[in-house]
């Protein structure tokens, strides 16, 4: 039904557009949020934040990610373009390139510096992103007038939103306790940017103590306060409130820190408010964008695990910023005259322990153990020049050693393939040949077929079981990357001008929110944006 009414709606929107267009659109991105934060964490809730924009907004309440693996870069590039891996070339945070033999960053670029901040972190581009993104269709509906902005503390989470042709790309460096970008962008901070760090605002937000900003017995939906789960931070003996960041500073990084609290999406938050300001968005009849990557969740969770009373905290303080960001777009934009889109770039798992202790499928896996088995089979074989790289649940075969020796590449996937199945932790394989070759339905097989890029991806695909993190992650805080619903199934929020109230339960995917956008704004789609289709129900 969807694909049937696709070419109507953009039709519609085209001679009867009554969505009232926005001056701004907002992009939030919170960093491996499940969705199921928004109903446990609910009771702790506001009016002004989470609520607000469910409650007078539109809610895609079973949205999921369709490709695997679900990191970060892969998440925003996925969200801004409307496609998948497969199509979009951000296959990971990093990857093992083939062509050179070694290991390259997503946004990483040798060709530019740091403009601001500090050398090391200033290597950064868009260059790797393949596809156009929404912010560079919008740029070119409006031959460029339009304005776009891309603030995180991670670099990737701001420069794959912007696209290839923002108007600034700032993340926060850690060395520094400043915004900066490169000189992709620019060869000097607007001055804006230079005052925004002329506050030292990490200085003050890393001066404070961290407690519970609600009586700590009034967090139900967490566990205790000090379990055998969490993580921790140097210098202090256990994961406990309260946390005097001030001390904790030296040890754990004087501006590092920040970005492991719930103060580090605050000062996102305040950046994203003075590139308002700043760059003047919003305030003629031309239509801006505005993105935003809140990365401290991922920190956090990273860290503490989604069931610790730190996290619970964190989304607590995050709605109580967010109600406050959204009555400074009423204030400087107008109530109204703005939309906002909230989703996230990925879930998270549970703790492997605490899911063992109780009694919930999931466990640790030695990475020794899968080595010293894949060493045997290479001596089996007769060498270890078989393999070039195992990363991202992914063997890269060396092709030109295989070639040399009169082998067949897909006989040598199918050997390794079959050979990781004797590990306990793997639920199934597949080659790349097969990925190729066969158009999958599984949804899993699917999802690993859309996070698959011929060029970039290696030779063997592992699929492991659900629950499953490798033992030396560590036996504290957790992760994700899977395509099981706990990395999937995150939120899908619309608010604001043009945005109908109400909510859907059929199934969306993280590749609708670019058609749903480019219905919203009236403008063409990507030229990537072939994956999703729009959310038809927004609209009725």
């Amino acid at each position: 039904m969807r694909a049937t009414l696709a070419l109507l709606l953009f039709v519609s929107t085209l001679f009867s557009f009554a969505q009232k267009q926005p001056k701004l659109v907002v992009g939030i991105v919170i960093d491996q949020m499940r969705h199921d934060y928004l109903q446990r964490f609910e009771y702790q809730f506001g009016e002004d934040g989470f609520k607000r924009m469910m409650s007078q907004g539109f809610e895609a309440k079973n949205n999921h990610y369709n490709y695997i693996p679900t990191y970060t870069a892969p998440g925003h590039a996925s969200i801004y373009t409307g496609t998948t891996p497969r199509y979009h070339g951000i296959i990971a945070n990093d990857w093992y390139s083939k062509v050179l033999g070694r290991s390259v960053y997503c946004v990483g670029d040798t060709l530019y510096n740091a403009t601001g901040g500090s050398a090391m972190n200033g290597k950064i581009s868009p260059r790797n992103l393949q596809v156009n993104t929404i912010t560079d269709e919008l740029k070119l509906s409006t031959n460029f007038q339009s304005k776009v902005v891309g603030v995180s503390i991670k670099d990737r989470g701001a420069v794959l939103p912007a696209g290839h042709t923002p108007n600034g790309a700032y993340w926060y460096d850690s060395r520094t306790g400043e915004f900066m970008t490169s000189d992709f962008y620019f060869k000097e901070l607007p001055k804006w940017v230079q005052d925004f760090n002329n506050k030292r605002l990490a200085n003050k937000y890393s001066d404070q103590v961290w407690n519970t900003i609600k009586p700590i017995e009034s967090y139900k939906q967490s566990t205790a306060d000090n379990v055998p789960y969490e993580g921790g931070f140097k210098g202090k003996d256990s994961p406990t409130f309260p946390y005097d960041l001030s001390k904790l500073r030296k040890e754990n990084g004087p501006y590092g820190l920040i970005r492991s609290t719930p103060f580090g999406n605050t000062l996102v938050l305040d950046m994203a408010k003075a590139a308002l300001k700043g760059e003047n968005l919003g305030t003629d009849n031309v239509m801006d964008f505005l993105a935003v990557s809140l990365s401290s969740t991922d920190y956090v969770g990273h860290n503490f695990g989604p069931n610790s009373v730190e996290l619970e905290d964190t989304y607590i303080r995050l709605d109580k910023d967010l109600g406050e960001f959204l009555k400074y777009l009423d204030k400087e934009v107008g109530e109204g005259e703005y939309m906002v889109f909230l989703t996230a770039d990925h879930g998270v798992v549970a703790n492997p322990q605490f899911l063992v202790d109780h009694n919930l499928p999931g466990g640790y896996y030695s990475n020794d153990e899968a080595k010293a088995s894949f060493g045997e089979f290479l001596k089996e074989l007769g060498s270890e020049d078989y393999v070039s790289n195992i990363s991202n649940d992914q063997i890269f075969l060396n092709r030109e050693f295989i070639q040399s020796k009169g082998e067949n590449l897909e006989d040598i996937q199918k050997l390794f393939a079959e050979k990781a199945m004797d590990l306990e932790f793997i639920t199934e394989t597949f080659t790349a040949t097969d990925l190729s070759r066969f158009d999958y339905s599984d949804p899993m097989r699917k999802s690993l077929q859309n996070g698959f890029n011929r060029k970039l991806s290696g030779d063997v695909i592992l699929l492991k079981k659900a629950g499953y993190l490798s033992g030396g992650y560590g036996s504290t805080g957790t992760t994700h990357g899977s395509g099981y619903t706990y990395d999937t199934h995150v939120p899908l929020l619309f608010f604001g001008a043009g945005v109908k109230k109400g909510s859907t339960v059929e199934k969306t995917y993280i590749t609708d929110i670019v058609p749903t956008l480019a219905m919203l704004m009236n403008i063409s789609l990507p030229n990537g944006a072939i994956t999703g289709e729009p959310i038809e129900e927004i609209f009725e």
